[in-house]
């Protein structure tokens, strides 16, 4: 990671870490400001977000849309500077950032000896509920690595950090399903996302805000290997407190129910909940309609 290839990325690591410095107050304002620039810029990412939300707020009119997608990159790229909090803040820090909210879910049903399976929505502050949930449990969940390695690896060791503490386990998604039922049954908390088009293969067609989204069908599958209730969660920020607010929704009724698709429809109905929390937050650049079904035309613009 020291080659120099990648000195340009220590170099930028450098000035972010000046920026860190600076009262969050103004972190805010730059992060704001460098949403509001990349929004004007980027015009393939602004054009996903813009297609996202067109598709799942159909009664938002073309001004709307658009208001929400500069607002989207402002949340996004001002969380991307409080990652500092998260890589080299102490534990009591991080903690004094944090409000949470639900998770008392999580001792009540574990008394009635049920595992946890987080479900985390790709909101723009979910690396806070990550450590929000590692500071406090054991917790085992899959990692998608980045391309740039000294990215992947702070940001692994971000996740990482309070491992040794209690007892937690990153895992690639090479590493398949089996080590993660293994660890959820033993009492770790799964904390799984299942949000994204990962393609064709393996996935079926379920509702995502009433448009047909490739989707996943493992969680259903999952909950019952393992005998775990599934607790819907997001992370919002709240620029006047300066604190993200963790939230454990209630557990998915009736789930798993042993068909893909139901169980697939009313997974995708709990993440459209959490995203409700703070719309804006979600992270809208991602393709989540790249798969379509059969006969149907991209919706993206090529």
């Amino acid at each position: 990671m020291l080659s120099p290839q990648y000195w340009l990325t220590w170099l930028g690591l450098l000035l972010y870490f000046l920026i860190t410095l600076l009262p969050m107050s103004v972190v805010d304002w730059l992060g704001i400001n460098l949403g509001k620039y990349a929004a004007a810029k980027n015009k393939k990412r602004f054009n996903i977000a813009k297609t996202n939300i067109a598709l799942c707020f159909p009664h938002k009119s073309a001004e709307e849309v658009e208001q929400m997608v500069f607002s989207h990159f402002q949340a996004q790229f001002r969380s991307v500077l409080h990652y500092y909090l998260l890589w080299w803040r102490p534990e009591f820090w991080i903690k004094r950032t944090i409000e949470t909210q639900g998770f008392e879910q999580i001792p009540q049903y574990k008394q009635q000896g049920k595992n946890i399976i987080v479900l985390l929505t790709h909101s723009v502050g979910l690396e806070f509920a990550v450590d929000q949930l590692s500071m406090n449990h054991a917790c085992s969940g899959p990692f998608k690595a980045m391309r740039n390695p000294v990215i992947n690896w702070l940001i692994a060791r971000g996740r990482t950090r309070f491992e040794k503490k209690m007892g937690g386990t990153l895992f690639t998604r090479e590493d398949g399903l089996r080590p993660l039922i293994r660890n959820t049954r033993a009492g770790n908390v799964l904390v799984y996302l299942a949000d994204e088009d990962l393609g064709e293969l393996h996935s079926i067609f379920a509702p995502f805000y009433g448009v047909q989204k490739a989707t996943i069908p493992v969680l259903g599958r999952l909950t019952k290997l393992t005998d775990a209730v599934v607790l819907p969660c997001v992370s919002c920020y709240q620029p006047e407190q300066k604190k993200y607010v963790v939230k454990l929704l209630p557990k998915i009724e009736g789930f798993p129910g042993g068909d893909d698709v139901i169980d697939s429809t009313k997974m995708n109905q709990s993440i459209q909940d959490a995203i409700e929390v703070c719309p804006v937050q979600y992270l809208w650049t991602l393709r989540y309609f790249q798969t379509r079904p059969e006969g149907e035309a991209s919706v993206y613009e090529s």
